[in-house]
């Protein structure tokens, strides 16, 4: 073989092995797009937002939230619907949880003897002791759903100071974006009076819950809410619509303005009919943005308390670590009977002989009676000699 024969071979064998190289990192490069991503799918996966609807008895929270379930149908959103009012009797619409299911509305009133308000906050807060187990459930949902609708009672009381509510909002809220929707009854609110009543129940929900709230005017088909908002954003306007009225509750409501004041820039508000349907795409984009408010601001406030109470429930147990070591330390490896323990536990004298409390009290028992024969013994003798 000629030496140009073999410089040609050796450009030949550089060439093969440079292609070579490309190849094999196109195909590398090409395996690590491929590759499955490393991350788990509950962190990607978008959660489902709660909305919690509240509001007054007759203020037509049952029948929007039937008009909210409707319009999930229509738009093609993915919906989940709870019912927690245990006293309904016809419910329009379809629940996937139902409270009615689990507890009865008229035993409880019968078992322990309550009315018709009492029952109701019973039930809710035998049902919230299984509440983890609803969250479970919507967990496993959660990936196939983009809102989860839950219809309450008429009863603000629940939310407002109730144990029950607290566990149902703080249960949510902890796991997945939580926005809570408060229902006006426009018509009645055009009264300055009952809508300070209103925003005062609102602001202790608000205060309650802290979660992100939002009002929904409901009746628009009846009253526009044009004139509320305008009573929220210029507190003069509320002062010249409550003028006329001299009497005590204007005189607090035209006080009570003023507080409102700042509070109604934590809220969002918006008009919907239950019956006619309007307001419904604006209702579920404010209920987004409140979830973007609930992710920057509530999410951060619930991280930091959820680890408060780590950090004083590890201080808790360190406590009573230290303590359980200076015990051991003290007793010197022996048996230590705790002061708070019953009667009934053992004894030890000084041969480390156990004696039964029970034994013990007999023989007092005993000589008690000796003591008692010999005194009538001596009264005996004393009436016989007198």
């Amino acid at each position: 073989m000629s030496d140009v024969d073999l410089d040609i071979s050796d450009e030949e064998k550089e060439s093969t092995r440079t292609d070579f190289e490309k190849l094999k990192l196109e195909s590398k490069g090409k395996a690590v797009e491929d590759k499955p991503s490393t991350s788990s799918p509950t962190t990607d996966v978008k959660k489902p937002i709660i909305v919690i609807v509240i509001g007054m008895a007759g203020s037509g929270k049952t029948t929007l939230m039937h008009r909210l379930v409707a319009h999930c149908h229509e738009t093609g959103k993915r919906g989940y619907v709870l019912n927690l009012d245990p006293a309904v009797t016809n419910l329009p619409y379809g629940a996937n949880i139902d409270i009615r299911d689990t507890v009865k509305y008229k035993n409880v009133m019968k078992e322990y003897g309550l009315g018709p308000n009492g029952g109701i906050l019973t039930s809710l807060n035998l049902f919230a002791t299984k509440f983890d187990e609803v969250v479970g459930l919507v967990e496993k949902r959660a990936s196939e759903l983009d809102y989860v609708l839950v219809d309450t009672p008429g009863q603000i009381e629940i939310f407002t100071w109730s144990a029950s509510g607290a566990i149902i909002t703080e249960a949510f809220a902890s796991t997945f974006p939580t926005v809570v929707t408060y229902v006006v009854d426009t018509p009645r609110s055009t009264s300055p009076v009952t809508f300070m009543s209103n925003m005062l129940y609102a602001c202790g929900i608000l205060y309650k819950t802290r979660l992100p709230l939002m009002l929904a005017f409901n009746k628009t088909d009846v009253t526009q809410h044009e004139f509320a908002v305008e009573w929220m954003e210029d507190f003069e306007k509320f002062q010249d619509a409550v003028e006329c009225d001299k009497s005590y509750n204007a005189n607090l409501s035209r006080s009570l303005c003023l507080v409102l004041d700042e509070f109604y820039q934590n809220l969002h508000n918006v008009g919907v009919s239950a019956v006619t349907g309007a307001g419904m795409e604006k209702f579920f984009q404010t209920v987004d943005a409140c979830r973007v408010e609930y992710m920057e601001n509530y999410r951060k406030e619930l991280d930091e308390r959820k680890k408060e109470r780590e950090a004083i429930e590890e201080e808790r147990r360190r406590a009573n670590l230290a303590k359980l070591e200076r015990d051991i330390a003290e007793s010197k490896g022996q048996s230590v009977v705790p002061a708070s323990a019953p009667k009934k536990d053992v004894l030890h004298n000084e041969d480390d002989e156990v004696t039964d409390v029970r034994e013990e009290e007999e023989e007092d028992y005993d000589s008690e009676a000796d003591d008692d024969d010999d005194e009538e013994d001596d009264d005996e003798k004393l009436y016989r000699y007198q």
